[in-house]
């Protein structure tokens, strides 16, 4: 890279600096998901009320960790889906089959983080309830 060019300036930081930034990249990215992905939105407070109820219902405090080690697993493949879904549109909104099975693989991650979130409740509820 060149010393002058946007990417070295951004990637040159160190120190407090750097994570001074990287949190700010990190905030702007959580701002944009939940303004511009109503996937997100739902995503994120789907698991907030999931995490909410993690702390009503009595359950053991192992229990409490995987409930809520789910729904963040739940929330960060939706923003790498979010992610892979806008880099693939910046690229090119024609239909393309690369383009496709990316946007397919991160909807899929999604799927399947979701089922382990349904499956980890369905059977923290069935152990402590039923």
């Amino acid at each position: 890279m060149k010393p002058s060019s946007y990417a070295a300036d951004k990637k040159g930081k160190s120190g407090i600096k750097r994570i001074i930034n990287a949190f700010g990249y990190s905030k702007d990215g959580l701002a944009a998901a939940y303004r511009y992905e109503s996937a997100f939105r739902q995503v994120l407070w789907l698991n907030l009320i999931l995490i909410v109820l993690t702390f009503i219902l009595n359950f053991d405090s192992a229990t409490k960790m995987l409930l809520i080690i789910a729904s963040f697993v739940s929330l960060i493949t939706e923003l790498f889906n979010t992610a892979v879904e806008a880099a693939v549109d910046h690229t090119s909104t024609e239909k393309h089959e690369l383009a496709k099975r990316a946007k397919d693989a991160g909807s899929a991650a999604q799927l399947l983080a979701l089922t382990m979130l349904g499956i980890v409740w369905a059977i923290a509820l069935w152990r402590g309830y039923v």
